[in-house]
């Protein structure tokens, strides 16, 4: 991809998060819709009309190269072995963290308990590991793309369901900033695969939103954390009043449940519909 191509892509990418229309380009620029379509469907955006759109964005250029640059292929998968050397120390674990997420040394010296040799010593650490290259003055860049993954199973997931689950949870999410969603209810495979898509588009657009406030000094000193999650399941008090199904039991309730006709009853399933959130619950915005 041209280094034009790249400019233009995150454009693309910075007006769709900021909500931001080709009609609100077109006026900005004195232009109609159509044109503004065929100029970004063809690349052909000269430095004056990206200087402009930037203003929109209420962006310098630079910003736009600065998140250009951003986007480009890094390390997506830490390996195991780097995923054990972060758990084995909660400090390198939480600078490791920081700098992933682009905190400066500085940064770090100023919210958290740490010495600058220490900081130092645990900089280098992530430098021998390759998770970040240390520069002079305590610089740091970052090896691993924004939307990098842990490893499935692997050192930090465990971490994760053994200490940090809990920890997160244990909140009623009533707060400022905080929300929590559950809904329940029959999913078809198909649905659910959709469900998950749409969840890892999620995770993308937080990860975005996490650089683009970086770029633009807009960052919370407060870290927030997003989890995601579904799986079939249903609650182990409710499980165990299920009755246990013979063959035909199983085969009956397959037609059943596909919206065949109840052989005991001679009757069509009735429309059951999805538990909602409790009274704590917040509903979807």
């Amino acid at each position: 991809m041209s280094q034009v191509s790249q400019l233009v892509s995150t454009l693309k990418k910075t007006l769709r998060r900021n909500g931001l229309t080709y009609a609100d380009v077109a006026e900005t620029l004195g232009l109609s819709e159509s044109t503004v379509k065929r100029m970004f469907s063809r690349e052909s955006l000269s430095l004056a009309r990206m200087e402009q759109i930037c203003g929109l964005l209420r962006l310098d250029f630079v910003d736009l190269v600065e998140l250009t640059r951003a986007a480009e292929e890094r390390i997506s998968e830490l390996s195991e072995a780097q995923e054990k050397e972060l758990v084995s120390n909660e400090r390198l674990m939480l600078v490791g963290l920081l700098a992933i997420n682009h905190w400066s040394a500085a940064d770090m010296l100023e919210s958290y308990m740490l010495s600058e040799a220490e900081l130092t010593r645990l900089l280098a650490r992530l430098d021998r590991v390759g998770i970040i290259e240390l520069l002079p003055q305590n610089r740091i860049k970052v090896k691993l793309s924004r939307n990098f993954r842990w490893r499935e199973d692997g050192p930090i997931q465990r971490f994760f369901e053994r200490r940090v689950q809990q920890q997160f949870f244990r909140s009623s999410f009533l707060g400022r900033n905080e929300l929590r969603v559950m809904v329940h209810g029959a999913v078809s495979e198909k649905s659910l695969a959709l469900l998950q898509q749409r969840m890892k588009r999620l995770a993308e657009e937080f990860d975005s939103l996490i650089e683009e406030d970086r770029v633009l000094e807009r960052r919370s000193p407060a870290g927030t954390t997003q989890v995601l999650a579904i799986r079939p399941w249903e609650m182990a008090e409710f499980a165990a009043l299920r009755r246990p199904r013979t063959g035909a039991q199983r085969e009956i309730a397959t037609r059943f449940a596909a919206g065949g006709p109840n052989p005991v009853r001679g009757t069509r399933p009735e429309a059951v519909p999805a538990v909602r959130p409790g009274a704590n619950e917040r509903p979807p915005q």
